[in-house]
């Protein structure tokens, strides 16, 4: 039964019974990444083209994309958080292929596209929450990383 559900996770996140996928884990993290991203965009029933900017610029910026390879990351990014059924279809692949700090920096990148409308809705805050807690982060970690990415949007 266990395999079985494990087989169905990473079914969901992959698209290959079992794991196999023809995406490579580097290819993976960024989808996993990208599509919590996407999930916080649509968190308040309105994907701002802020927030969109702030989520392209992200994949540029953390995993080197090409300006086509981060469109058709979002693209494919969309489509996973479409088919998703929780939160935990890609923070259990985050947690399993990310270090702590690794996982900070995700959440401080996560804070930058909630902040990219220059307003934090009400979910988007507990979206964020509910990410951290599944990160194994705890409530200074969360404000730190927060903080962070407000240092972060008043550079820009």
């Amino acid at each position: 039964m266990i395999e079985r559900l494990k087989d169905f996770f990473q079914l969901a996140l992959t698209g290959e019974p079992g794991g196999r996928s023809r995406r490579s884990p580097e290819e993976q993290l960024a989808l996993a990444a990208t599509a919590l991203m996407i999930q916080l965009a649509r968190v308040d029933n309105e994907e701002d083209p802020r927030e969109i900017a702030a989520i392209m610029r992200s994949a540029k910026e953390i995993h080197g994309l090409s300006e086509e390879d981060s469109a058709e990351l979002l693209q494919v990014a969309h489509a996973e958080a479409d088919k998703a059924t929780s939160l935990y279809e890609f923070t259990g692949y985050l947690n399993d292929h990310l270090d702590h700090d690794q996982k900070q920096a995700l959440l401080t990148d996560i804070w930058s596209v909630a902040l990219a409308d220059e307003h934090v809705d009400k979910y988007e805050e507990h979206l964020i929450r509910r990410i951290a807690d599944l990160f194994h982060l705890n409530h200074r970690e969360y404000i730190e990383c927060r903080l962070r990415a407000e240092t972060r949007q008043a550079a820009r």
